[in-house]
């Protein structure tokens, strides 16, 4: 049986409902390098978060993926503090984001032994935190995918597929979402285990359709961002052209950022709920759409 791998514990599918595949408790976007990067006290984390955690959980939420990895803040033991204080699963990545985010120890570590960083945070545990990673987040440049990312997805790949584990990444560009799939294919893994992360940033509506024909999943996760006509025409086009299987909505919301003073002002993770789901029912989406799109899919997508 599958489970999703989460703070809380695994979790199988009987047991959740609607799940947000692409949110962030816990940012840092200043480089590995900058003094103070990551480092926050949990009780005002969880001051911060756990008030954006209740408003979703009273919609019917009942999971959230944590999409900061490595490099831009990624800490498990915030997640868990949130995740405790809340009663709420959260599923928080391994892995490491693009240049230049990406720590000195990376940059220097070969193949394998990023391999065995990243199976060992999906199979034991993050650091001392008792939290496996549920899942593996990447990222790759705008123009390309750089020698360093490539060594880094590599590693992934094989890390994977090792524990079917689901990789996801932040790349805007769909040919070189492509060339991504190229390289984990080659690696053995297969892209039916790869998200398109911010698919919505590719205007050519055909590579989201090529990127989702070599089997991979695309996610629209600027719900909020956009006006919701522009949220609801392009879930309308993808579910009419086939993609309703592949396709994961978020809003890519959140968040504490330890940059800013008492943590910033964070964006709430509500509106697909409150507002693009209902326009989506009265475009004539049913309920098994609906169902499809918020409950089967992400859990789908990043259980094993």
């Amino acid at each position: 049986m599958k489970h999703l791998i989460t703070t809380l514990g695994p979790l199988c599918k009987d047991q959740l409902g609607l799940i947000l595949p692409h949110e962030h408790v816990f940012v840092d976007l200043r480089t590995p390098d900058q003094p103070g990067y990551a480092q926050a006290d949990a009780r005002e984390v969880v001051a911060l978060m756990a008030p954006q955690i209740e408003a979703i959980k009273a919609q019917g939420v009942t999971a959230l993926v944590e999409c900061s990895t490595g490099g831009v803040g990624r800490r498990a033991d915030l997640d868990l503090a949130v995740s405790r204080a809340t009663d709420f699963p959260i599923v928080v990545p391994t892995g490491n984001y693009r240049e230049p985010w990406i720590p000195a120890w990376v940059a220097r570590a070969s193949e394998a032994e990023l391999e065995a960083w990243m199976l060992k945070e999906l199979t034991e545990g993050i650091d001392d935190t008792g939290v496996r990673a549920g899942w593996i987040k990447l990222s790759a440049g705008d123009d390309g995918i750089t020698p360093l990312e490539a060594r880094i997805l590599r590693a992934a790949a094989r890390a994977a597929r090792a524990a079917n584990a689901v990789i996801g990444s932040h790349t805007i560009k769909g040919r070189v979402v492509m060339d991504q799939l190229d390289i984990i294919e080659a690696e053995g893994y297969t892209a039916r285990r790869f998200i398109s992360i911010h698919t919505q940033a590719e205007p050519d509506f055909a590579m989201h359709k090529a990127v989702a024909a070599r089997g991979a999943w695309i996610e629209y996760d600027n719900i909020g961002y956009v006006p919701d006509e522009e949220t609801v025409a392009r879930i309308l086009r993808a579910l009419e052209a086939g993609l309703a299987g592949q396709l994961l909505l978020s809003h890519d919301m959140g968040w504490f950022d330890p940059a800013q003073p008492g943590g910033g002002v964070p964006r709430p993770y509500t509106h697909l709920v409150d507002s693009v789901l209902p326009k989506l029912q009265a475009a004539g989406v049913d309920e098994a759409t609906i169902v499809q799109l918020t409950e089967i899919n992400p859990f789908e997508a990043f259980a094993r």
